[in-house]
């Protein structure tokens, strides 16, 4: 699976620790998700979504 996590931070200019705390995660988190290491439940990807304001194929595509 590939995400867009990264380009869509920069879009909005937020780093990683701001990220993992509007979502109630650790910064950690995120970097696996970004690096492809761990894939976010279907709560956790409609919640980064959100934070952005798109849809979650958006976010995540099949390689």
């Amino acid at each position: 699976m590939k995400n867009e996590i990264r380009v869509f931070r920069a879009k909005h200019r937020i780093n990683q620790d701001e990220l993992a705390d509007k979502l109630g995660v650790s910064r950690q988190t995120i970097s696996a998700i970004e690096n492809n290491k761990y894939f976010p439940s279907l709560e956790l990807a409609l919640k980064i979504a959100k934070v952005f304001g798109c849809t979650v194929e958006e976010l995540f595509s099949l390689d």
